[in-house]
């Protein structure tokens, strides 16, 4: 019987990757105990965060959950703050500012709900189109555990094979897709007429049926920073489910360092409370399932006299091949009401452009237009104009009615220089923070000026766009991936199929940081496949040695 010391499964996180992961050795008889560094809160407490936030910080995301002194994240109102948590650097610093929130629940608590899996050829970079790496195994290996977190998450999506993405499918969705509003069909006769399909993005989320104890989505077009009536998947609904089962979840525990024995098992994990005192843990499966930022971090603080380098790290890669889908956003205006916003603040997107021959010289990347209703981000525009009374009135509706946000993520390759290492600056409990080096390469420089801005461009102009403002820097997209890369050579990877440790026969990195590589899609969905992977990896071994 599990207790807060010890456990079968000690899981630290408490995100997706996690949640599946410890249901599915519940389900099996083995006791788990959870570890998640920040604090367990309600969701009625994050929507009143939220409506409580000045009008300057409704756009930003992070902001209804304010960090713990003990488990800081990243928070992006100002620079100043942007830079207090993760040090960032490299010509593409910028597009590393990753929001993520050390809550219970994780970052899906302010995720989008977008699954897109990666599809065959995202797997055979390297075969392919000679560049990047190869996965370890190929696209049919993986699609099983790609259902199975569909149909655990609750994802809907289309029927029509000619509207998905991949149609190479083992099973239907759970649930059908939910209908465009007015502006993405508007956008969606745009995109045909120049030769693209925008398909409907399959979501976590409920479309016009409860699923899972979840409600139906009911469109407050709130998904980020939270969905108020969790109609979304996140992991923090999971965790009653887990504790019914008779898992332990343990809030507050900030893991800080892997134990391993003479025999380079690892035998414990230490975490500090919010007291600063320290906590030992054993068990006899380790699973390190935070973020790829957070896990490597971990790794690299856990050196002792059988690893120098850290934990898992004899090939020298942990917290290199650090990814994410460098993001440019164009704002446009439009000459006639275009009026984004109705239902989820992401329903679907562009994909095509993300594959092709052209792979060899420059990404791919998904290409889609923003849903959020745009009244928020019109009012302050006017105000700043100084405009009052009907003036006012006119001029807001004019621009949440007539603007748009289109977006570009393209496909990132794995690199060895860009990586999380250790810096020499200290948080609150006294554990080095986390230093990034970020440069998104040539690869996807070159997609940015031969293909994905001028095809931009034109999409723009065929929705009537007269005015196309683009940001001047690639952005974030906070699809955390790499740092523990996956591959069947120990010598240039860290984990093996089922991401564990090739060196450590009892731990496991499963999720965004044992990506090989990130393709154009939103990355969760492949994150919660290879954790259900794992998981059958880890009921193997230790239901049959």
């Amino acid at each position: 019987m599990a207790n807060d010391s010890s456990a079968d499964v000690i899981v630290v996180g408490t995100g997706v990757v996690g949640c599946l992961i410890a249901e599915q050795m519940l389900d099996t008889g083995l006791s788990v105990l959870m570890l998640e560094a920040g604090p367990r809160v309600d969701r009625w407490r994050i929507v009143e965060n939220y409506r409580n936030l000045p009008p300057s910080l409704r756009l930003h995301f992070d902001a209804p959950y304010p960090p713990k002194p003990w488990a800081p994240h990243l928070e992006t109102r100002t620079d100043a703050e942007a830079a207090e948590y993760l040090q960032l650097e490299g010509p593409n610093a910028r597009a590393f500012r990753q929001g993520y929130v050390r809550y219970a629940g994780g970052a899906t608590w302010h995720w989008a709900g977008i699954c897109w899996r990666m599809v065959p050829d995202d797997f055979r970079l390297k075969t392919l189109y000679g560049v990047g790496r190869d996965w370890a195994f190929d696209y049919h290996v993986l699609e099983p555990y790609y259902t199975r977190a569909e149909y655990a998450m609750g994802v809907c999506g289309p029927s029509d094979p000619g509207l998905q993405w991949p149609p190479i499918r083992s099973k239907p969705y759970p649930m059908g897709p939910l209908p465009f509003g007015p502006g993405e069909q508007r956008f969606t006769e745009a995109a045909a007429r120049i030769g693209l399909k925008n398909l409907p993005a399959p979501q976590a989320r409920n479309s016009g049926i409860s699923y899972d104890g979840r409600p139906p989505c009911c469109g407050n077009n709130n998904c980020f920073p939270v969905c108020p009536i969790a109609a979304k998947y996140d992991a923090a609904s999971a965790l009653p489910k887990i504790e019914a089962k008779g898992g332990r979840v343990l809030a507050n525990a900030v893991v800080y360092r892997i134990e391993t024995d003479p025999k380079n098992s690892v035998q414990a994990v230490h975490y500090f409370d919010p007291n600063k005192a320290s906590h030992r843990v054993t068990g006899k499966v380790f699973v390190i399932a935070c973020n790829s930022i957070e896990t490597p971090k971990i790794l690299l603080l856990s050196k002792d006299e059988r690893n120098p380098n850290g934990v898992a790290n004899s090939s020298d890669q942990v917290g290199r091949n650090m990814m994410d889908q460098p993001k440019l956003i164009a704002e446009v205006t439009l000459a006639e009401p275009l009026w984004t916003g109705v239902g989820p603040v992401q329903n679907s997107s562009i994909m095509d452009t993300s594959q092709g021959d052209f792979r060899s010289r420059h990404s791919g990347a998904m290409i889609r237009m923003e849903n959020f209703a745009r009244s928020g981000i019109g009012g302050a525009a006017a105000l700043k104009k100084g405009l009052v009374g009907k003036a006012l009135d006119t001029e807001i509706r004019r621009l949440s009615a007539c603007t748009a946000r289109l977006t570009i993520e393209h496909e990132p390759l794995p690199a060895a220089h860009n990586r999380v290492t250790l810096s020499s600056q200290k948080d609150w409990l006294g554990i080095n923070k986390p230093n990034i080096y970020n440069d998104v390469g040539d690869y996807v420089r070159r997609s940015a000026n031969e293909y994905t801005v001028p095809l931009l461009k034109r999409l723009a102009a065929e929705l009537g766009a007269t005015d196309f403002q683009l940001t001047n820097e690639f952005l974030n997209s906070d699809h955390i991936m790499g740092g523990c890369i996956m591959g069947a050579d120990p010598a240039t990877s860290v984990v093996d199929v089922d991401c564990r440790s090739h060196d450590h026969h009892n731990l496991f990195l499963p999720g965004g940081a044992a990506m090989t590589t990130g393709g154009s899609g939103n990355s969760t969905i492949t994150m919660a496949a290879l954790a259900l992977k794992a998981a059958d990896g880890i009921v193997d071994q230790l239901k049959h040695g």
